[in-house]
């Protein structure tokens, strides 16, 4: 057994490590809007649900070099944004999208992605995905490291779409969902064999 000590790595190594261990990663394809009305999307596995009353999700978006990148700063100027579920049809534009665009520069533009009108949001939702939900900003948290931030963002899920086809006694079947997560490095799994298991009384 090898004892590795979190301060005796550099930021990359941290990231090399966790990412490998913290597996499977559900993968958030969040758009949001700059206060010019330009659409940004990106990819982010760190990830996760929080309370389902209220029903809250958080995304952890690391800084560039102390930097927040453009789906923080939009989030927190105009505090909505939207959460899709990336699958197996659109992961290949999803991490097209991961590309270093000028916060001019639209990534839903750039990889041929279709915007739509959300139903409780401003922020436009991407047309090619069969589950998204659409939050609110609920809290702002910053964790400060030795080289960088990293922004925390909960937000407050206020309308859920879901493919009529993916739904079945109020919840999306995962089997045909085929959500896609990530692993370390560039590896990215499909969803694999389910089993089910009885939690004791």
């Amino acid at each position: 057994m090898t004892v590795i000590d979190p301060k005796d790595l550099n930021k990359k190594e941290n990231y090399r490590l966790l990412t490998s261990i913290v597996t499977p990663r559900p993968i958030a394809f969040i758009t949001s809007m700059s206060e010019k009305g330009i659409i940004n999307a990106a990819p982010f596995s760190y990830f996760n649900i929080i309370s389902a009353d209220p029903p809250l999700i958080s995304v952890s978006i690391g800084r560039k070099q102390g930097i927040q990148k453009d789906t923080s700063r939009n989030i927190l100027q105009t505090e909505e944004f939207v959460v899709h579920v990336t699958d197996e049809d659109n992961v290949k534009q999803v991490n097209e999208t991961s590309a270093n665009l000028k916060p001019e520069e639209s990534e839903v533009k750039k990889t041929g992605l279709t915007p739509t009108v959300s139903s409780k949001v401003g922020v436009p939702s991407i047309k090619e995905t069969a589950v998204r939900m659409e939050c609110r900003l609920e809290k702002h948290l910053v964790f400060e490291g030795e080289d960088s931030a990293t922004d925390v963002i909960i937000g407050r899920i206020v309308s859920y779409y879901a493919e009529d086809k993916l739904l079945s006694e109020g919840r999306v079947r995962t089997d045909k969902l085929q959500p896609v997560s990530r692993l370390g490095g560039k590896q990215y799994a499909k969803l694999g064999k389910i089993f089910e298991l009885e939690r004791p009384e």
